[in-house]
């Protein structure tokens, strides 16, 4: 089937009502040649609340990612990943999961959170993670729309600032507020910033709290999450807080967090483009608080690693959708 380039309108729960003319893009050539044949590809639209602009909807763009005569474990539909970008914007990192994922026979629709916000730098993004929330909840609604993609079976997997907005998710807090009645069936959140959440005492320091920032994390909807991180991130300075994020809502959720460290590795070690080094405030559990210097963020590539997490990710989601 050929998948037209759609526009959705509405909050996060409403129906895609408009298709506008587009071809997909897909390579000449392997139409109809087995598993290893190019997915169908299109270039989507929806609308997505702006909670910081509330009543002017923000248009999300995107790619969807179809598999072709991919019918698995006898469900005539196909479950999806939605993928989400780090701070720096959409890049290779999407396309490297994306890959493996439509291989599987999982359709993925990666989305562009900064594009539509004007966003050309990581410097300029939101003041918190909640502000893309919506974004989420409202790819969520589209894909659940869409007839060959079962709207039940569908997770997300997110890097960095989208790692954020993969575990934020996963609180009922936010789910209730932006999901309309839609949860996400899976999570992955790699290197999602593991000791901010529900740290009370950094959040005073930008005059917010947990709940309002979107790094309340307590409750969850009960879908497993799969936490990857390396133990040289430079913002969490190793594996343990998110080790100890776990196990801290593991007790009262059915122990549905699982992590997995990559001995090593840096933040965005599945990142295989050029190194580099950024400064966030919000690396070294947030030193700049207290000292005033953004801290040093390293991304080193680490392609064996990266293709171990990328399998594991593809086992995960076969095995949870």
């Amino acid at each position: 089937m050929v998948w037209r380039c759609l526009k959705v309108t509405g909050l996060a729960a409403l129906a895609v009502v408009a298709a506008l003319a587009a071809t997909p893009a897909r390579a000449s050539g392997d139409r109809g040649h087995g598993p290893g044949s190019a997915p169908d590809v299109s270039f989507i639209s929806f609308q997505s609340p702006n909670l910081a602009s509330p009543g002017t909807p923000l248009t999300i763009q995107g790619k969807l990612s179809v598999p072709r005569h991919a019918e698995r474990r006898g469900h005539r539909k196909l479950p999806a990943v939605l993928i989400l970008h780090g701070s720096s914007g959409v890049d290779a990192r999407g396309d490297f999961y994306e890959a493996a994922l439509n291989e599987a026979g999982i359709a993925t629709l990666q989305i562009d959170m900064w594009q539509a916000r004007g966003i050309t730098g990581a410097g300029q993004r939101p003041n918190a993670p909640v502000m893309t929330y919506p974004d989420a909840f409202s790819a969520l609604a589209f894909l659940a729309q869409q007839r060959g993609i079962d709207g039940a079976r569908v997770g997300v997997l997110g890097f960095s600032w989208g790692g954020l907005v993969s575990l934020g998710t996963a609180e009922r807090l936010y789910a209730g507020q932006f999901g309309g009645g839609l949860t996400f069936k899976a999570h992955v959140a790699h290197y999602p910033v593991c000791y901010a959440w529900n740290n009370t005492a950094l959040l005073a320091a930008v005059r917010s709290t947990p709940a309002q920032y979107g790094v309340q994390w307590i409750n969850l909807t009960g879908a497993p999450v799969m936490i990857q991180v390396g133990t040289k991130d430079d913002y969490d300075n190793g594996s343990q807080p998110c080790e100890a994020l776990a196990q801290s809502v593991n007790g009262s959720n059915g122990g549905i967090v699982s992590v997995k460290a990559y001995p090593g590795a840096t933040h965005g070690w599945d990142r295989l483009m050029v190194p580099m080094v950024v400064a966030d405030p919000f690396a070294n559990q947030g030193s700049f608080f207290s000292t005033g210097v953004p801290p040093a963020v390293k991304f080193t590539p680490d392609a064996d690693q990266a293709y171990q997490s990328r399998a594991r990710v593809v086992r995960f989601f076969e095995k949870k959708l």
